[in-house]
């Protein structure tokens, strides 16, 4: 009797690791191959012109996110990684780590307006449409600044006392970032450049990727600690957290169909369904391939685009451990939809 529990036990688990492994209504559809080699981080849909803006090495490639032919490129964007589009300007904006840049590029023209000096290590970098400001998320510098984009300048900047990851805005007149080392959440008035709170993310453990749903003051937080943390914006009180894929670093919120979405290193986007502001349910993951943890969502067609590509090893010197690198011309844009 026992020898059958035990076999009974091992083909439940086995059968709910299967349910867990797919979710069901998606798939990854295409690839858009994408020219270039080297390093790559953020990926960015605008909908205002139906663009992919794709950071890779010291490039950004724009590709049309219908077809996935490529339209241009930024060029000298030094270690970039993230990009904001202000559409009213024909403006878009990278963060360049490894000088401490912002390069401000013309839409029409890819071309190079201007190259901004901001503190160090600029990363995360969003649009904010109510106070037409471009806020930079700062790891080392552990700072957010803003910048006004029709002029190209530092307005100011928010000390946040850590390293910022990823942030949101809910549209009344806060922000919201979380503070990677740390793992708590500031809240911040991206207009007066304060900060209002700072919250533990308990149960959480290197938050990177974040999103919201402003109808019920809801932050999706992904942690790399494999969970996904569900906090109320209000309080600071984690509700929930449930299991997520390894080496999260994106987390986007499907508002029409109560979906969370987390792209995971390890090659899958984890899919979680919001059934109440307080109640959660993970429905599985969508395989997609290994190094795919950036990505954008288009709300309207319900596209997922992910930056991947082939890993390999660099050699090694001094004993050292091999690090890994993009396999030359293997960069490509997945894109996953609904069935």
């Amino acid at each position: 009797m026992k020898t059958f529990l035990r076999l009974w036990v091992i083909v439940l688990s086995l059968a709910a690791l299967c349910v867990a492994a797919d979710a069901p209504g998606f798939k990854l559809t295409k690839r858009y191959p994408v020219p270039g080699d080297g390093g790559f981080d953020y990926i960015v849909f605008d909908g205002s012109s139906n663009r992919l803006y794709v950071s890779h090495g010291t490039e950004v490639n724009v590709l049309d996110a219908a077809t996935g032919n490529v339209l241009g490129k930024i060029e000298d964007t030094p270690g970039v990684h993230g990009i904001a589009i202000v559409p009213d300007l024909h403006r878009g904006f990278t963060t360049n780590g490894r000088n401490a840049t912002l390069s401000v590029f013309d839409t029409d023209t890819f071309k190079t307006i201007k190259i901004i000096s901001v503190p160090e290590d600029p990363d995360f970098v969003f649009y904010d449409r109510q106070n037409k400001r471009v806020m930079v998320c700062h790891g080392d510098a552990a700072v957010v600044t803003a910048i006004d984009p029709a002029k190209g300048e530092v307005i100011g900047k928010i000390d946040l006392g850590g390293g910022a990851e990823a942030a949101v805005l809910d549209g009344k007149g806060t922000g919201f970032v979380n503070l990677e080392k740390e793992a708590m959440v500031a809240s911040f008035d991206p207009l007066a450049l304060t900060v209002k709170q700072k919250w533990p993310i308990t149960g959480c453990e290197t938050p990177t990727g974040m999103a919201m749903d402003v109808s019920t003051s809801r932050l999706f937080i992904g942690c790399r600690s494999k969970v996904l943390a569900v906090m109320d914006a209000n309080s600071g009180r984690v509700i929930t957290t449930l299991p997520i894929g390894e080496r999260v670093d994106a987390v986007t919120f499907d508002a029409e169909n109560k979906l969370i979405f987390a792209s995971n290193g390890g090659g899958t986007v984890s899919v979680i369904r919001q059934k109440s502001p307080n109640e959660y349910e993970s429905v599985g993951d969508i395989q997609t391939q290994k190094s795919a943890k950036t990505m954008a969502f288009d709300p309207k067609s319900k596209r997922i685009f992910l930056s991947a590509a082939e890993m390999e090893s660099e050699p090694s010197a001094n004993g050292q451990r091999a690090r890994l690198r993009p396999k030359p011309g293997t960069f490509a844009v997945l894109v996953v939809e609904r069935q």
